[in-house]
């Protein structure tokens, strides 16, 4: 079963866009905060990856917005893996502002060779990882 890791965000004035309301593309950049994260978190971040000559990267985002955010509010980013396949897995991502989801993603992850930019299978150790710790 997945565990969900938990980010606090801070709304920044730089986060609001003309209709006084979060920027779409400031949920997506929390949806990649969150999720690299959990990854550092689990002692995963990008100078491991690299020394491992492999990493996830994006190939599909889904979001579904679902209520606005304003400056001011107190939010959250969850994340977790509930799906895997050999070489890539499937991230959710709830955005909340205390028991309401604002926004909802789904994003697909290919784990890379970072020389040949090829998809290869995830580790074993990846999957047990990000499926039993938090």
């Amino acid at each position: 079963m997945a565990v969900r890791f938990t980010l606090p965000i801070q709304v920044t004035a730089a986060d609001i866009d003309e209709l006084e309301h979060v920027s779409n593309q400031v949920y997506l950049r929390w949806v990649l905060d969150v999720a690299t994260g959990h990854s550092a978190h689990l002692g995963w971040d990008t100078p491991k990856y690299l020394e491992l000559g492999a990493a996830f990267v994006v190939r599909r985002h889904e979001l579904d917005y679902l209520a606005p955010v304003k400056l001011g509010d107190e939010i959250r980013a969850e994340t977790w893996v509930p799906t895997w396949r050999a070489a890539s897995c499937t991230r959710m991502t709830e955005v909340l502002r205390g028991d309401q989801i604002v926004l909802r993603a789904q994003t697909t992850w290919a784990f890379m060779d970072l020389v040949s930019q090829r998809p290869i299978r995830i580790p074993e150790q990846l999957r047990v990882l990000f499926n039993v710790a938090a």
